[in-house]
C-alpha cells in the first residue's frame, strides 16, 4: 500500500512539473505514440527496450520492420513523456544538492538528440528514423542550417540547472568547424549561456565517443570542475571514465554511437 501511494505521488508530481514543458519538437504531424503497428515475429517494443538498456550494442540500423514503430514513438506522446521523466529525475537530484559557492559545479550535456533534436532530419523518408544508411553529406547539410529544435524537457532542465547555480558544459562529437552555427542554434532555441562548448577537433576524428568524451571530462576535472550531472542520448556519452556523480540517459532508438 505504501509503495502504491509513493508511486501515485511521484506520477502526480511529474505531471504537475511537466505542465510547463512544451511537447512540440517540430511541425510534422504527430502520431498517437501508441508504438506503431504490429509486426509478425518482431517485438519492436522489446527491441527498443534492449537498446535503451544497452543490452543490444553495436547495431547499425533500426530493423526495417521497426521503422514505423520508431517513427510513431519519436513523433508521439510517449517519447515526450519519457524525456519528461528523465528530466524530472535529474532535476530532483540536482536540487537536492548543496552546491559549494566556488563556481565549479558542472552539469555536462551532449548536444545531438539531447539538447537539440535532429528529428526533422531523421523523419525524412530517405532517413526513415534510422532505418536507412547514415549519410554524412546530407546530415552535414542539415547541421549547417542551424535549425535543430530543442528537446523541450532538456531545455526545461537546463533552465532549472542554471537557476540553481550549475555551470553548463556541452561536450559534443560535432566537428569544431560547426562551432559558430552550433552556438547560434543553441541560443536561438533557448540555451543562452554556458561555461564551455567542447567540439571535436580534426585531430580527434578517429577517436571513439567513449574515449573522446572521457578525455574531455578528465580535462574538466583537472581544471577543478566537479561533474555533478551528465546527460546524453547515447551510452557512449555516459560510459568510460570521469562520468560524474550521476548520469541520465535520454531516449534515442534511432542510432547507435560507440
Amino acid at each position: 500500500m505504501k509503495l502504491a501511494v509513493v508511486s501515485f505521488f511521484f506520477l502526480a508530481t511529474l505531471l504537475a512539473t511537466s505542465q510547463g514543458i512544451s511537447h512540440q519538437i517540430h511541425l510534422l504531424k504527430p502520431h498517437s505514440g501508441a508504438a506503431g503497428h504490429h509486426v509478425p515475429g518482431v517485438s519492436c517494443l522489446s527491441w527498443r527496450l534492449a537498446v535503451e538498456t544497452n543490452n543490444i550494442r553495436g547495431w547499425d540500423l533500426v530493423p526495417e520492420a521497426c521503422e514505423n514503430y520508431v517513427g510513431h514513438y519519436m513523433l508521439g506522446h510517449q517519447y515526450r513523456k519519457d524525456c519528461n521523466a528523465v528530466a524530472y529525475a535529474a532535476y530532483q537530484y540536482a536540487k537536492s544538492l548543496s552546491l559549494p559557492k566556488d563556481g565549479k559545479n558542472v552539469w555536462v550535456f551532449d548536444i545531438d538528440e539531447t539538447a537539440l533534436s535532429n528529428l526533422p532530419y531523421y523523419a525524412q523518408p530517405e532517413n526513415a528514423f534510422g532505418a536507412k544508411e547514415y549519410n554524412d553529406t546530407s546530415f552535414e547539410e542539415w547541421e549547417k542550417k542551424g535549425a535543430a529544435p530543442a528537446v523541450p524537457a532538456v531545455l526545461f532542465l537546463y533552465k532549472k540547472l542554471v537557476s540553481l547555480g550549475f555551470k553548463i558544459v556541452f561536450i559534443s562529437g560535432k566537428t569544431a568547424t560547426l562551432r559558430a552555427i552550433t552556438e547560434k542554434n543553441l541560443k536561438n532555441v533557448g540555451y543562452l549561456t554556458w561555461e564551455k562548448l567542447i567540439l571535436k577537433q580534426t585531430s580527434e576524428s578517429g577517436t571513439t565517443a567513449v574515449v573522446y568524451k572521457s578525455e574531455k571530462r578528465k580535462e574538466l576535472e583537472a581544471q577543478g570542475y566537479r561533474i555533478l550531472g551528465n546527460m546524453g542520448d547515447q551510452w557512449s556519452d555516459l560510459l568510460g571514465t570521469h562520468v560524474g556523480n550521476r548520469t541520465f540517459k535520454v531516449l534515442d532508438p534511432m542510432y547507435y554511437i560507440s
